[in-house]
């Protein structure tokens, strides 16, 4: 169930304990509205970095124990009743990555887009790890890897999107090594060096998501369920990229309803890899 917008991956759905949900909301609800204050509308790129920033300032504010300012308290009031269980620092981090959203760089190589998701989708394992109590590196690491993925998946799977909006997280490094130009991704031109540049990237994804799933596998009860899900969807989407031979320069693959039935089987078979 996803709120507000559309998701690939459930969001606070049925397979969260009741307890929880109201907390895994109010961080859904900040991260949403973090990103829409740098990607929605037709605002101008300063009036998105002062919005940003003042976003930062409410979130500031709520961890000191203060009131939130009248603009986002449909926001901040919830995150304010649960910040108690939550990590102040990693919500910086998700403001860090949507401010670096309104002007992205040309990431060099695959290291310095990683410390993109870093930011921009490792913090939200961790909090929602922090909600379960666990807290160890191992499963921190594993958390990391999953969110990573899906990241980079979203990205793979946005071409025809990002591209129109000047935005390109293919790193320079594997452009250079299939022979393809930051022009050709942005303009969507298909052709075969671009098709084995977007499956290299989806093998990297892929092997990131598989070392991760096994904390799908630890996790007890309704986490450890909800957590499948979220990993067999980021390879669903993988699996509709690769079904087509790779051209989401053209086409963006999605999850719909009629892919629930084979979703929810592949979580409830989901082994760890031999």
């Amino acid at each position: 169930m996803s709120v507000d917008h559309y998701e690939n991956f459930p969001v606070a759905s049925w397979l969260c304990p009741p307890a929880l949900r109201p907390a895994v909301v109010a961080i859904y609800h900040f991260a949403r509205t973090a990103d829409d204050l740098a990607d929605e509308g037709d605002a101008p790129v300063a009036e998105r970095v002062q919005a940003l920033r003042d976003y930062r300032a409410d979130l500031a504010a709520v961890v000191a124990g203060h009131a939130p300012s009248p603009l986002w308290a449909r926001v901040y009031a919830p995150l304010a009743r649960e910040m108690h269980r939550l990590q102040p620092a990693l919500l910086h981090d998700l403001i860090d990555a949507f401010e670096q959203d309104l002007d992205p760089p040309r990431y060099r190589d695959r290291a310095h887009l990683l410390d993109y998701c870093r930011r921009s989708a490792n913090p939200v394992g961790r909090l929602l790890l922090g909600l379960y109590g666990v807290g160890d590196a191992e499963s921190l690491r594993r958390s990391d890897a999953i969110c990573s993925a899906l990241q980079l998946i979203n990205f793979w799977q946005d071409f025809s999107r990002d591209g129109p909006n000047g935005r390109l997280y293919v790193p320079q490094a594997d452009l250079n090594r299939h022979g393809v130009t930051a022009s050709d991704v942005l303009a969507c031109r298909d052709s075969p060096a671009a098709r084995a540049l977007i499956q290299d990237l989806c093998a990297w994804a892929r092997q990131l998501m598989l070392d991760g799933a096994p904390l799908a596998l630890s996790l007890p009860g309704r986490a450890g369920w909800e957590l499948r899900l979220v990993v067999q969807g980021g390879l669903l989407i993988l699996d509709k990229i690769a079904a087509r031979r790779f051209d989401s320069l053209l086409h963006r693959p999605a999850i719909r309803a009629s892919d629930f039935p084979a979703l929810a089987w592949r979580a409830l078979t989901m082994r760890a890899a031999p």
